[in-house]
């Protein structure tokens, strides 16, 4: 079965029946079938205009279910989400970003998923629909471990909702094996405010790719505050600050190694962000 509608309304009707799944930018779901039948009825959701674009409210800002990482790039945003357009900009080709969706990145739910830890340090949320109405959910709880997340099977991803609680510049780092094209040994987003006396009022940090799941770091965040916000600031990044990380052992890089470019990165993305 493939079935391609035009509302949400169609789109949950559709999703009541057992063992659909959904396609978006499909950058996901074609390589994972390479050589193989779709078997799975098919939920089409790109002729769903309800689900596209970025809209911005006195409170929040919401990123549609079918929204691009092209189209977040070209979209005028705060400061502190620059963060986020920069990891838009390491998702795969230019080819990748004009298809691939913000949401499916995170429906995809892997470890090394760029999108996450920009959306972490912004205090994002994900709305889910379902016949039986919608409901909302931290980031932070949304994704439970590798490729797994609380979404029920007869829900869809309809927005994802960024509160306007921080104003601040931002960075995002990455490091790979190489320079595009790469999964990541580890990465880092950073937000940070500063007050009218230019100490910091908040920091937000989250790290990717070194635990099954993107990490803010509480302690971190803590120990910055009330700092001052000039150069040097990211010399106050210590070792217990990475704890709670689990990096592991791979083909890419060793745990101990992650660990160690971690807090690098940490220190580094926080620079940026003073020098912004």
């Amino acid at each position: 079965m493939y079935v391609r509608p035009r509302t949400l309304d169609e789109a949950v009707q559709a999703l009541a029946a057992p063992g659909v799944q959904i396609l978006a930018g499909g950058t996901d779901f074609y390589p994972a079938h390479v050589g193989r039948v779709v078997s799975a009825p098919v939920l089409d959701i790109t002729a769903i205009d309800e689900l596209d674009g970025i809209a911005e409210t006195a409170g929040e800002f919401r990123i549609g279910g079918r929204t691009t990482w092209t189209q977040l790039i070209a979209t005028p945003l705060p400061r502190c989400f620059d963060a986020l357009k920069a990891a838009a900009r390491e998702v795969g080709s230019i080819q990748i970003q004009n298809r691939a969706t913000i949401a499916g990145n995170l429906c995809n739910a892997s470890p090394a998923a760029d999108g996450v830890p920009p959306l972490l340090a912004l205090d994002a949320e994900v709305e889910l629909l379902s016949t039986s109405g919608a409901r909302r959910l931290p980031l932070a709880r949304f994704i439970t471990g590798n490729r797994k997340t609380e979404r029920r099977s007869d829900e869809i991803l309809t927005a994802i909702i960024v509160p306007r609680t921080i104003d601040g510049p931002s960075a995002f780092l990455k490091l790979g094996a190489r320079r595009y094209l790469v999964i990541s040994i580890a990465m880092v987003a950073a937000v940070i405010e500063k007050d009218g006396e230019g100490a910091v009022s908040q920091a937000r940090i989250a790290v990717g790719s070194c635990s099954v799941v993107a990490q803010r770091l509480p302690a971190l965040e803590q120990r910055l505050r009330r700092a001052p916000c000039k150069p040097g600031l990211g010399d106050l990044v210590e070792p217990g600050h990475l704890a709670a990380l689990s990096p592991i052992d791979d083909l890419r890089a060793s745990a101990e190694y992650r660990r160690d470019a971690a807090r690098t990165l940490v220190a580094r993305t926080i620079e940026q962000c003073v020098r912004a």
